[in-house]
């Protein structure tokens, strides 16, 4: 069965799981869990529990979770796993790879470092963005390990304006040192972000200290029809009205 647990601290949602597992457990615990999160706006730092007493899933509740899994990954912000059972602890080490949110495996005596990791995880995105008006330049602030949520929003930004335009005229990332990606799923949307709207900015800029020197070949790979350069960290006026200026190269489209 499974049981919704109020001893954890607020902000954090935690079921413990014993016994035998079935699908009504989920309709019963976890759909209303995710709902409550919905209507209050909010994502969900998850600790799901195995306790001493866990047996094993029944068919159906390893479909249910699978098809929950899908349908709510978006909802969360981090998910501890506290277990002693190897074929709960090896499975989910390699599935968080994978997933769009971090996730820590913990041992039953690391329940209370498990909460603490939850609570720990930060707020938000990790990179800020905003799109000015006037220089119609993308700014890209990073300063935490990117996130898929990153991405998502990036590209809301990014298309709601090529919705009523031909190009981004210039992107400027502003970081001053590079942290890295979450988790490959991180990884692979920033790829696609790459992928999907590569062809339709015309300048990049990178605004970063100088051990981030070696990114800027990398971003040329990346955005082909780009012009890429790189500037000082503390040179972020000067890049966003270099990627703000004109340039000679024609539109991908007219190539």
């Amino acid at each position: 069965m499974l049981e919704r647990l109020h001893d954890v601290p607020p902000g954090i949602d935690a079921v413990k799981a014993t016994g035998t597992v079935s699908k009504d457990d989920y309709t019963a615990v976890i759909e209303p869990l995710l709902d409550d999160a919905r209507k209050e706006g909010r994502r969900i730092r998850f600790l799901y529990e195995f306790g001493t007493e866990f047996r094993s899933f029944t068919p159906g509740a390893g479909w249910e979770d699978f098809k929950v899994g899908l349908g709510a990954v978006r909802q969360f912000e981090g998910c501890a796993v506290v277990s002693d059972i190897g074929w709960i602890r090896e499975p989910t080490r390699l599935a968080g790879f994978l997933m769009p949110c971090p996730v820590r495996v913990f041992g039953t005596r690391e329940r209370e470092e498990a909460l603490r990791w939850l609570a720990s995880l930060p707020e938000g995105p990790g990179v800020s963005h905003r799109l000015v008006p006037d220089s119609q330049v993308l700014v890209i602030e990073v300063e935490q390990p990117l996130r898929v949520q990153d991405f998502e929003a990036l590209s809301q930004t990014a298309d709601s304006w090529l919705a009523t335009h031909d190009d981004l005229p210039g992107v400027v990332i502003h970081a001053r040192e590079f942290p890295g990606w979450e988790n490959v799923g991180s990884l692979l949307r920033h790829a696609r972000f790459v992928r999907d709207h590569h062809r339709e900015v015309r300048r990049v800029a990178l605004a970063a200290d100088s051990r981030l020197a070696d990114l800027a070949p990398r971003l040329a790979n990346h955005f082909a029809h780009a012009e890429v350069r790189r500037f000082g960290h503390d040179e972020l006026d000067q890049a966003v009205a270099w990627a703000a200026s004109p340039t000679d190269r024609p539109p991908a489209d007219a190539e």
